[in-house]
């Protein structure tokens, strides 16, 4: 170990980031390696813990990472409380501790900072998805990084890849959809927003992308239960998104709960090593799931104790242990000692999170300003940006001209959700609404209304509370909006502490309807006469199909968010134009499932009329009402023939035919009838949100690469195999080939 002095190179700012890496390195022993490695949290988890706790873990063992806020056991929810507890730690690090070295601190600030009363929430990631505007996605995510960052923290365990193959599962809201090509572009531009320019941008954090490598699709719709898929749907369905993130130059992953093939990810050096950085290339940190050391022993029943969880993740690639803390630390500098885990593989690890460090610029200013924080926190930029995401999220599954409202209409504001701050949040947010300040169905109504509005709950999510009394205001109202749907929740629709409901009651993974309190409300108003307007706030597609077969018009507004109010007011009075688009397919019940427009092909032995549709939604996949027209002209392609990695741009002009101002989203399917493994009857390969005034027409043009209609072979490299593809937009088709690679 080198001599210390008070200027070493590793403070010098001059020199590249890996000497001074290398020089601070040289000089750690292995306790302050290995505690460099773990983190902890500031807050009541499987344990309370008071921050100064904390300050005794920094300054005894050396932790590297904290999460005092930004989840939802946090000590602290409130920006002033926020500010103080992380540059009071942030000093004990840099002053208390041999070398100074400063702490990361995460969150989880999956769409918006959430879980900081004061923070924007954007839509949660099917809202997200729903608009279909990467532009718009990264603007969102850039917001939540600069609130973020000026709280003190430089991690966001952010974006979701995950793909949403199972909707009876709980962390659904949090995806961007079914399909994995909107899924990868919803995260890439997710990551561009988070890391902006650079890490050294200091409104920038480092993004994480979740849950490695395959996650939403397990057993029984229960979270965490093992996901049993090929390694063909492995590669083709669940590794493009992380392929998309990594190509943006992610700076973290973290791995699932579950196993796959019989093998915990976090366990997995086939996945967090031979895939992750062997065949996908990544060179960043691979960051533990919450408790997902732990698990491995107390659920999974692969390792013994403890300690062994601790090896087996270390030599699987591990880098950071979120939350597993001193004793992971202590374990760790054991099994150093004893050879069971090399040191060389500590040291590859302590030099990707020190990298990380100093590329976040922490070594040259950890601490934040409490005046910047609450300027930036909520701020009205911030907030202008969820009213647009929100508006542009809102999908009009269907309408019989009774949208948009008349301004002079007598209204009628009904259900459980519309006006819950916090249902209309969702989950990754904060469970209590002090200190909140979103605007709720019922308040944006009234903000846009000329006419009477009146407000009667009807119910809860589960139980009536005086559903004859919203009967009685239907009557003398001209129209009934009732907001349905789901409550807050998180991973597995609880705790029920916070959500409010129990494992066996709605929302859970047994049933995709709505309990019986909430259909009896939206029974009750339809039968005064008075026309309903339906507005689901959830964070799953819920099984709707009474309500779409009786009710004149119906809204999915998902988790709308902060502003989500407003927007769902503006759409219904016809101040915006419903411009959200299906990112999942909505299912006419849970047995129909699984519902997925881009399922396989299959043979039909007693002939077709004898097979149900292997695809019949309620609402498919990319569906969405406006309310002007749009007309699609003659679809071109600018090359009917390519290279295995070149590119054609499909053209086709758009026009708004009706007499406002609206949007729609051009979406091109390819079908595959090249290769000779089954590939899906149609999958989406691109897509080009249009606005347009009443009148004008705009040519749209969608380039299309070969990656996007090819697949991911054994290597991990994405290509097209040679022959022919059929790409759809609309009604229109056009087949283009693939020609084999020249020699």
């Amino acid at each position: 170990m080198q001599s210390e002095s008070k200027h070493p190179p590793y403070r010098d700012e001059t020199l590249p980031t890996d000497k001074r890496v290398a020089d601070l390195l040289d000089r750690m022993t292995v306790e302050e390696k290995a505690g460099q490695l773990v983190g902890t949290w500031a807050g009541e988890l499987d344990e309370f813990k008071s921050v100064e706790t904390v300050e005794d873990e920094i300054v005894e063992s050396g932790v590297g990472a904290v999460a005092s806020f930004g989840w939802a056991g946090a000590l602290d929810s409130r920006i002033d409380d926020v500010v103080e507890t992380v540059n009071h730690l942030q000093e004990v690090a840099l002053s208390k501790t041999r070398l100074g070295i400063p702490l990361l601190f995460n969150v989880d600030a999956v769409h918006g900072h959430a879980y900081v009363a004061e923070g924007t929430a954007f839509p949660n990631g099917l809202g997200m998805a729903a608009t279909w505007d990467e532009d718009g996605v990264e603007s969102a995510a850039a917001a939540t990084a600069t609130e973020v960052r000026k709280s003190g923290a430089q991690q966001n365990y952010s974006p979701t890849c995950d793909v949403a193959r199972e909707p009876r599962w709980g962390r659904t809201f949090e995806t961007f959809g079914e399909s994995p090509f909107l899924c990868g572009r919803m995260a890439g531009a997710m990551v561009r927003g988070y890391q902006g320019d650079g890490l050294g941008d200091p409104t920038a954090v480092a993004a994480t992308a979740k849950h490695f490598p395959a996650y939403s699709e397990p057993a029984r719709g229960e979270d965490t239960a093992p996901v049993e898929v090929s390694s063909y749907l492995l590669r083709n369905v669940f590794l493009p998104s992380f392929v998309d993130a990594i190509d943006e130059g992610v700076a973290s992953v973290m791995p699932c709960y579950n196993a796959i093939d019989g093998k915990p990810a976090h366990a997995s050096r086939d996945y967090l090593t031979d895939l992750l950085r062997g065949k996908l290339g990544f060179d960043g940190t691979v960051v533990s799931d919450w408790n997902g050391v732990r698990m491995l022993h107390e659920d999974h029943h692969v390792a013994s104790d403890h300690r062994e969880s601790v090896r087996m993740t270390r030599n699987a690639g591990l880098d950071v242990a979120s939350v597993d803390a001193v004793a992971h630390a202590d374990h760790l500098v054991s099994l150093v000692e004893s050879g069971a885990v090399a040191e060389h593989v500590l040291d590859e690890s302590v030099r990707r999170v020190l990298d990380l460090k100093f590329r976040l610029g922490l070594f040259e200013d950890a601490f934040v300003d409490a005046n910047e924080a609450r300027d930036v926190v909520g701020a009205d930029a911030h907030r202008a940006d969820a009213l647009a995401t929100a508006r542009k999220s809102m999908t009009l599954l269907q309408n019989d001209d009774t949208l948009p409202l008349d301004p002079a209409a007598d209204v009628l504001v009904a259900g459980p959700n519309a006006d819950n701050p916090i249902h209309q949040l969702g989950g990754w947010s904060v469970p209590d609404e002090a200190g909140t300040d979103v605007i709720s169905i019922k308040d944006g109504i009234e903000s846009v209304c000329d006419g009477t509005v009146t407000y009667e709950q009807g119910t809860t999510i589960t139980e009536a509370v005086d559903i004859d009394a919203a009967v009685e205001a239907a009557k003398d109202a001209d129209v009934a909006v009732v907001a349905v749907g789901e409550n807050w929740y998180i991973h597995e629709f609880g705790p029920t502490a916070e959500s409010g409901t129990a494992p066996d009651e709605f929302p859970n993974r047994t049933t995709l309807e709505l309990p019986d309190a909430q259909r009896d409300l939206v029974t009750a108003l339809y039968e005064t006469g008075t026309p309903v307007v339906g507005v689901l706030v959830t964070g799953r597609p819920l099984a709707v199909e009474w309500m779409a077969e009786h009710l004149p018009s119906l809204l999915l507004a998902y988790y709308p968010g902060t502003m989500g109010g407003q927007a769902v007011a503006e759409t219904l009075f016809g101040a915006c134009d419903p411009g959200g688009r299906l990112p999942i397919s909505v299912p006419r019940s849970a047995s129909h499932l699984p519902t997925r427009f881009n399922h396989f092909p299959h043979p039909a032995p007693i002939g077709p009329d004898e097979h149900l549709p292997s695809y019949d939604p309620l609402f498919e996949f990319g569906h969405g009402l406006s309310y002007t027209a749009f007309e699609f002209g003659s679809m071109t392609v600018t090359d009917e023939r390519m290279s295995p990695h070149g590119t054609t741009t499909v053209e086709l002009p758009v026009e708004n035919v009706g007499d406002r101002h609206g949007s729609t989203v051009v979406q091109v399917y390819v079908t595959d009838q090249a290769g000779t493994r089954i590939t899906p009857v149609r999958e989406l390969c691109g897509f080009e949100r249009v606005s347009l005034d009443p009148g004008a027409t705009e040519t749209v043009s969608i380039p299309i690469d070969a990656a996007s209609i090819g697949r991911v072979d054994e290597t991990g490299r994405v290509s097209a195999i040679p022959g022919e593809y059929t790409l759809r937009v609309g009604e229109q088709d056009v087949t283009i080939t693939v020609e084999p690679k020249s020699d």
